[in-house]
């Protein structure tokens, strides 16, 4: 059985065919499996891109809130000093209330050994 040329040459076409439909098989595999894996990388930098938008809105809230407080923190600093201006002003009233009373004190001190000293001309009475 001998195959001439004609024959050989189908033959030979019909391999090549049989081959090139193979690889195009193969290749629409591959490319049906990069797309896929493509979409699922697309689908994963979305999914990460609208976890980090909702991070920088959190973020950006906690931002305000923290302002807030700052400012709350500024005004109760403001109060704080007033509030401390006012007891240093009142300790410096006692202060001169605890001067008059010990110069009050001392007079009436003295005012006491004056009169004890002068028992027979008059007699403070204390009840």
């Amino acid at each position: 059985m001998a195959i001439d040329d004609k024959q050989l040459i189908a033959l030979l076409t019909n391999f090549k065919e049989e081959i090139i439909q193979s690889v195009d098989h193969r290749i629409g595999i591959f490319q049906e499996d990069f797309q896929h894996r493509m979409d699922l990388v697309v689908e994963g930098q979305q999914s990460l891109v609208e976890r980090m938008d909702r991070f920088e809105d959190r973020m950006t809230g906690m931002e305000n809130r923290l302002e807030r407080v700052e400012v709350r923190v500024v005004a109760v600093e403001m109060k704080v000093d007033a509030v401390e201006k006012k007891v240093n002003a009142v300790e410096k009233k006692v202060d001169a209330v605890e001067k008059k009373v010990d110069a009050v004190a001392v007079d009436v001190a003295a005012h006491r050994r004056d009169t004890e000293a002068h028992r027979a001309g008059y007699r403070v009475r204390e009840d």
